[in-house]
């Protein structure tokens, strides 16, 4: 994977650790935790690559991020209705192949690109947190999923 663009906002991008998602018996994507130098510390910037092995419309992409993010605490329904609307203007329809790319910048806002491609930044305050908590926080549904992310690293 090549990673000019990751290595713009998160310097010296290196992977921490890979992993793949799948539902019973159905590979979802292929997911890929990249960090300054390969360490993994947090805190932005890291960047979080999902390669697609289904087709998926970005509709759905986002109401399942919205699922995932209402498991966690501190977050409110007006929040989850807001982050909804702006990851379904962000999050394209995505073919087998096409990986979509998240950035956590230090600034707390977060970047998406589609096949390298900036889709689009979402800045409300309280998101990356949370979207990024679906796969790396402590209430995330695929704990199992995050250690290979994480590669063993501590939190």
């Amino acid at each position: 994977m090549s990673n000019a663009f990751i290595s713009q906002d998160v310097p010296g991008a290196k992977a921490v650790g890979s992993a793949r998602f799948s539902v019973l018996f159905w590979d979802v994507y292929d997911a890929v935790l990249l960090a300054p130098d390969g360490k993994w510390a947090s805190q932005p910037p890291y960047a979080l690559s999902l390669t697609y092995l289904r087709d998926f419309d970005g509709k759905d992409i986002a109401a399942r991020s919205v699922k995932e993010m209402r498991r966690q605490s501190g977050v409110t329904s007006t929040q989850l209705e807001n982050w909804l609307k702006l990851m379904e203007g962000v999050f394209p329809n995505v073919k087998r192949g096409d990986t979509l790319t998240g950035v956590y910048l230090p600034n707390g806002s977060a970047r998406f690109f589609h096949n390298g491609q900036l889709a689009g930044d979402v800045t409300d305050t309280g998101f990356a947190n949370h979207f990024f908590g679906i796969w790396l926080g402590d209430q995330t549904s695929e704990p199992e999923f995050r250690d290979k992310l994480l590669a063993g690293a501590t939190r």
